[in-house]
């Protein structure tokens, strides 16, 4: 029978990098953690390699060698060794997604709290499945509207992270977002409604506990939260945290704890600028009795 070759999903990359970090850590080689394993060089390779797969108690054995005792990190590693190979929700919808986006679903699913700035439109997270339509039909405008519902349908799904309990019990995502006032005033031509709805379901979000929203006025003099969509992702101990930075085609991970404090500082200058949160709310709901109501 053939090897199989597995997949290096982004789980299976996140293990084993944190198994070649802690090996480093160690000082100890390749040969010589896979001769304490009594393992072939390969296997070793392989797994930090995120092409074989490694049982949770190899895994914390492995973690032995290395001499990592903590309680939280052993938990992270089997953990993660038993999830490596599981796979989104989002692989019903086959290819419709692209690498991409799937590692971002699966990093949003893994993650402890989402900090996002975004100057042009209402966070996917937050965003009405008409909204949602109307602006994946415009930005991706080589698909068909087969693939346009099938991304809103995407978005939509993702949106449990914010209302529902996750695998292990985990509490939902906590969500803070900063958005620019001009978001607020978007139109839909042939579609005015959409808007309306939005708003009223920026209000209903806000009032979930694990859910900030800001707004950034439009009379501010300038700053970072206006240069672009970025979100700043934490997970649990001891995963790093990590930024996502957005495009036409998806975006890019930034890593790395100079790069991340960069961003981390511009949200947080970005949240000095903003609205406190009752005075967004506010600002939502005269935005919408003015225009709408």
């Amino acid at each position: 029978m053939p090897t199989v070759q597995l997949v290096p999903t982004l789980r299976r990359r996140r293990l084993g990098e944190a198994l070649r970090r802690y090996r480093r850590e160690a000082g100890m080689s390749l040969d010589q953690a896979s001769t304490a394993m009594r393992w072939d060089n390969s296997k070793l390779s392989r797994i930090e390699n995120a092409k074989a797969h490694i049982r949770p108690a190899e895994a914390s054995q492995l973690l032995g060698v290395y001499g990592v005792d903590a309680p939280d990190i052993l938990a992270a590693i089997e953990g993660l060794a038993r999830d490596a190979g599981k796979k989104g929700w989002w692989a019903t919808y086959g290819d419709i997604a692209i690498e991409g986006y799937k590692d971002y679903l699966s990093q949003e699913s893994d993650a402890e709290s989402v900090r996002l700035c975004t100057p042009t439109v209402i966070p996917g997270l937050l965003q009405t499945g008409a909204y949602a339509r109307q602006l994946i039909g415009a930005c991706s405008f080589w698909r068909d509207q087969d693939g346009v519902n099938a991304l809103a349908e995407i978005r939509k799904g993702r949106q449990s992270v914010l209302t529902a309990n996750r695998a292990g019990g985990r509490p939902p995502l906590t969500f803070w977002a900063v958005i620019h006032e001009s978001v607020l005033h978007q139109r839909f031509i042939g579609n005015p409604l959409v808007m309306r709805e939005q708003l009223r379901h920026l209000l209903d979000m806000s009032d979930l506990s694990n859910v900030t929203i800001q707004v950034m006025p439009l009379h501010i003099p300038p700053n970072p939260g206006t240069m672009g969509i970025f979100e700043v992702i934490r997970f649990p101990s001891p995963w790093p945290t990590v930024v996502l930075t957005e495009n036409l085609m998806g975006g890019y991970f930034v890593e790395g704890t100079e790069d991340v404090a960069i961003f981390e500082g511009a949200f947080e200058r970005s949240v000095a600028t903003a609205l406190p949160v009752e005075d967004s709310r506010e600002l939502i709901k005269t935005t919408l009795e003015k225009d709408y109501l």
